[in-house]
């Protein structure tokens, strides 16, 4: 099975760094990965997007053309990838910061409000985090403990003490 995902938004939403837990937990289950970050000359507030590939086999070439995964969280990413998107896909919006959602009827879409349900529960930044909880329920491309574990390898030590906060938001994700 190969997972294609792109993750879009602005610079600062964390974008580059879901990309890079995704691709950590899946390597942590022994599976072929590759990420890919892209990112305006603007760095915070520009354009990022990253290429996720999760695989049981070899991943020829870590550019995709097309994804069977899109993670979105602001309208212009909406209206850049959404068209990359397989039919059959699943398509996952931040409604919060996207109101007007995918105009596709062939693929699955999950308007989760990312933002608002961080803004809940005090932290603007796991926004990314429930993003990627709802995609993990969806896909099972991972496991949870696979995910936690990314959390403790990638983010700097200074921030482990967030990690039980980032796995209720993951949670959440997961349940909505």
């Amino acid at each position: 099975m190969q997972h294609e995902i792109i993750i879009a938004g602005f610079g600062g939403q964390g974008i580059l760094s879901a990309g890079r837990l995704l691709a950590y937990a899946g390597m942590l289950e022994n599976k072929n990965v590759s990420w890919l970050p892209s990112y305006g000359p603007e760095m915070r507030g520009g354009t990022a997007n990253c290429h996720v590939i999760i695989s049981d086999e070899a991943v020829g070439s870590p550019i995709l053309n097309s994804c069977t995964s899109l993670i979105v969280m602001n309208g212009p990413s909406l209206e850049k990838f959404e068209n990359m998107v397989v039919p059959g896909g699943i398509i996952i919006t931040d409604k919060s910061l996207v109101p007007e959602g995918p105009q596709r009827k062939d693929v699955d879409v999950f308007e989760v409000p990312a933002t608002q349900m961080a803004s809940d529960m005090g932290n603007l930044t796991f926004a990314n985090i429930i993003l990627l909880g709802k995609l993990v329920a969806a896909t099972g491309m991972v496991s949870v403990e696979s995910f936690e574990t990314a959390l403790y390898k990638v983010l700097p030590e200074k921030y482990h003490h967030l990690i039980p906060n980032e796995m209720e938001a993951f949670r959440k994700g997961m349940e909505y």
